[in-house]
């Protein structure tokens, strides 16, 4: 079954698949982590796509990594 970014639920543990979006859903989740501060932005969008394996908890660290800067 293929994961939809747009209504299943998001977890630190969710695998960054090759169909990821940019979702509301994403936005909801990563905010919750990473504060109301949280925004996308080219580089770190290009970064999640990478093709590199990780989760979301991958990608929440990362942008508080990147805010720290």
């Amino acid at each position: 079954m293929t994961f939809n970014w747009h209504s299943h639920p998001i977890t630190r543990a969710t695998v960054v698949d090759a169909n990821y979006k940019n979702t509301q859903n994403v936005r909801r989740f990563l905010t919750l982590q990473c504060g109301e501060d949280f925004k996308f932005d080219r580089d770190f969008m290009a970064w999640i796509k990478n093709g590199a394996s990780k989760n979301m908890g991958d990608v929440a660290d990362e942008w508080k990594k990147r805010a720290l800067c």
